[in-house]
């Protein structure tokens, strides 16, 4: 990232940070497209992006669901369905968020993309920071929560390849959602949602 501003302050860039190479090709952003090699997930692209300096953390998870086949009122003359969106929000503020579209009360006709949420901090106002959780967890053995050996195996399988090729470098000002390469990415894949500052 090159130097930015987050909530209206100024923050230098990655190679302005004190103990930093000037020259440092280090990587502070990363977005791809991978699939799951299963008939379950076949042909269904999982985007994965990651970033220091961003706009804001946020830890969220999108399934953007397909559009119907159909096309509900075109015999109307109208076409407007959206894909339905959940949004599981992990941080930071826990919950999650379902976006579908409602018909409008009377007429024209019209069809708005509206939200069911919920998040936790509204219905449970005081909850344990996400360390606490875990050594307690530790404290009576409970590894619900904990990554098994497979899974970390299976990461280290994926991601390995991509630490032994020397990838371009896009930079990206501090304080936005990455770079325009990332962004472009998503969009030559049909794939609208990227993020905002709500």
């Amino acid at each position: 990232y090159t130097a930015g501003e987050i909530h209206d302050e100024r923050v230098p860039g990655y190679r302005e940070e004190p103990g930093v190479a000037p020259d440092s090709r280090t990587e502070t952003f990363v977005a791809m497209r991978v699939w799951v090699d299963t008939w379950r997930w076949h042909g269904v692209p999982f985007y994965l992006r990651t970033g220091k300096r961003m706009a804001r953390k946020r830890t969220q998870i999108v399934i953007r669901f397909r559009r119907p086949p159909v096309c509900l009122f075109e015999s109307m003359g109208k076409c407007m369905i959206h894909s339905n969106t959940l949004e599981i929000t992990l941080q930071p503020k826990e919950g999650f968020r379902l976006l579908f579209d409602i018909k409008e009360p009377g007429e024209p006709l019209n069809l708005r993309e509206l939200p069911l949420d919920f998040e936790y901090r509204e219905v449970f106002k005081e909850l344990p920071d996400a360390y606490e959780t875990l050594l307690l967890d530790v404290l009576v053995g409970d590894a619900t929560l904990f990554v098994h050996a497979d899974e970390v195996e299976a990461a280290w399988a994926l991601y390995t390849p991509l630490l032994e090729v020397d990838l371009p470098i896009h930079p990206y000002p501090a304080g936005s959602w990455g770079p325009e390469a990332a962004r472009r990415l998503i969009q030559r894949h049909d794939v609208d949602w990227w993020g905002d500052d709500t």
